[in-house]
């Protein structure tokens, strides 16, 4: 059941530039939005040592589908489990560029940008050549049917250690992302943001904080506020010391259905399907979902950041035109680290 704590939510401010959002990306927040910050609760660290175990399925749950990412130092993801996205987009007719979020990195199936550490761990670390191009890693499972089904939950998650940057301006473009799209999305790509989309993790410019979004809809506008989705920042500057486990839950099996979002297992955010359309909530859920794991850099959502609602002693470009996010003084080669990812369905 959702915590009794009391949520705190982002007002979504729209602003209104010669900008919009573009089909098939993970934003918790898009260039046309700025955000009033509300404290949030402390994060509970995991250990980061090595080699966490997929947690046993909670109470009343299965272990349907994970991935613990054991094996040797420099090795490649299993193929039968996850695709490389390589590139700068799904490169479809009408798809746009730059995985339709303007970031500026060239997606590689290099064991440079995502490999195994030896320590059961997946890396995925973004890398600067000498000419300023970056480089970096987005995976999605190849099982793409993860679903509550008709009135059941499903519950994913993972543990993950944000890359140690810093929170100053050697993180600006620094955007991860932990998230799920709907399985009509793949081989369509332009029928976003209708198919749904579940952030269960943003983070953005070494920001001491993470976001939780849905998207659903039509954009512009539309019953989620399109491209802004109904989301929550939620504060913790310990999100670089350790891992710590991100999750969602998608219930079916009460009324209203309910989307329920965790850090280390505090239910910091539900959104209620009676928030939107009935149809419009079961055009975003009664269908499978696949994952998708990546650190973007730059774009839409850091560069709104650095525009709109900079953290103190961060990013590297205020003021900058849109969507433009100088990252000369970025760190580069600082991975995202992923203990496991673990799909649960309750039992019927």
């Amino acid at each position: 059941m959702p915590s009794t704590k009391t949520e705190r939510r982002i007002s979504w401010l729209r602003r209104k530039p010669a900008c919009q959002r573009w089909t098939g990306s993970a934003v918790a927040a898009s260039v046309c939005i700025a955000t009033i910050l509300l404290p949030g609760p402390a994060s509970a660290q995991q250990g980061g040592g090595k080699g966490i175990d997929v947690p046993p399925p909670p109470p009343g749950f299965r272990l349907t589908w994970k991935d613990d990412f054991n094996g040797p130092a420099g090795a490649r993801l299993s193929p039968g489990k996850w695709i490389y996205d390589i590139g700068t987009g799904y490169g479809c007719i009408g798809c746009p560029d730059q995985w339709g979020t303007f970031e500026i990195e060239t997606m590689t199936d290099s064991t440079d940008n995502v490999s195994l550490d030896g320590e059961g761990n997946l890396l995925i670390t973004p890398i600067r050549d000498l000419d300023g191009n970056w480089t970096s890693g987005r995976i999605e499972t190849r099982k793409a049917d993860f679903t509550a089904g008709e009135d059941g939950i499903l519950r994913v998650e993972a543990a993950i250690q944000q890359p140690q940057t810093g929170f100053g301006v050697e993180a600006t473009g620094y955007w991860t992302a932990f998230w799920m799209l709907g399985a009509p999305f793949r081989g369509n790509y332009l029928n976003w943001p209708g198919v749904g989309e579940i952030d269960i993790m943003e983070t953005i410019n070494g920001r001491p904080s993470s976001f939780a979004v849905f998207h659903c809809g039509t954009n512009p506008g539309g019953p989620c506020d399109e491209s802004n989705g109904i989301g929550l920042e939620r504060p913790d500057a310990t999100l670089q010391d350790g891992f710590h486990v991100y999750a969602m839950e998608l219930d079916k099996s009460v009324q209203p259905n309910e989307l329920r979002f965790y850090v280390d297992d505090d239910n910091f955010f539900t959104i209620l399907a009676t928030q939107v359309p009935e149809e419009t909530w079961r055009d975003a859920t009664d269908h499978g979902f696949f994952i998708i794991l990546n650190v973007a850099i730059g774009g839409a959502f850091p560069w709104a950041e650095c525009t709109f609602f900079p953290h103190e002693g961060g990013c590297n470009t205020p003021g900058a035109p849109f969507p433009q996010v100088d990252t000369t003084d970025t760190v580069s080669g600082m991975p995202m680290k992923v203990a496991y990812v673990a799909v649960y369905n309750s039992k019927k």
